[in-house]
């Protein structure tokens, strides 16, 4: 340990430098010579004998390791909270990004979803233009049977109107009134001038 002389004695200890003196003559304290026969006196012996008082330098020292300690724990704190801080704002950042990509695959979705709907609208409308076409085409169809129909009517309307009014119509007619069947007759003239003896004998 340290070995200091009467004055400093008296410091450690908040004793006076006399009392240290008498301490030291009647045996209360021991002490040694130094170099220059200055009696000098350990501090262990000091802190036995008196106690040690704290130093203002020791308390300031402490004072200023605490300070220091204080500023270490605050730095650290403050450098702790930064980084939460930044942490933070980059979870920020990361949220902000899934929500601007969210924000776009719905504006897509809502797009596509929008063209399907004009896309099937559109379909829908073509169906039934194409429906409406085809029952058009039906109608002007029929019609144009109906038309055709009708013609041919008419037609054979004229034609056995014509025929009823022809000269030879009018002849067969006459010969169905009169009973007289020129067409057999002219079959029965044929056969004779085929066979001799037939008109042989029609002429006998």
């Amino acid at each position: 340990m340290a070995k200091v002389g009467a004055q400093r004695a008296a410091e450690l200890t908040g004793k006076s430098k006399s009392t240290i003196q008498r301490a030291m003559k009647n045996g209360k304290l021991s002490f040694e010579m130094d170099g220059n026969d200055r009696r000098v006196i350990d501090v262990s012996e000091l802190e036995r004998a008196f106690g040690l008082v704290p130093q203002e330098s020791e308390n300031k020292g402490k004072q200023a390791v605490e300070v220091e300690i204080e500023k270490a724990t605050q730095m650290l704190e403050m450098e702790r909270l930064k980084m939460r801080i930044k942490l933070l704002e980059e979870q920020l950042d990361v949220s902000r990004d899934q929500v601007e990509d969210l924000k776009e695959q719905r504006d897509q979705w809502q797009k596509q979803a929008q063209q399907t709907l004009i896309t099937s609208q559109y379909s829908q409308k073509q169906a039934e233009d194409l429906k409406e076409e085809i029952k058009e085409r039906e109608q002007r169809a029929r019609m144009r049977r109906q038309q055709q129909m009708e013609q041919r009517v008419k037609g054979v309307k004229k034609l056995q109107g014509e025929n009823q009014n022809s000269p030879a119509n009018k002849e067969n007619n006459g010969q169905e009134k009169s009973g007289f069947d020129i067409q057999g007759l002219w079959h029965k003239i044929r056969g004779q001038d085929d066979n001799p003896q037939e008109k042989e004998r029609a002429s006998a």
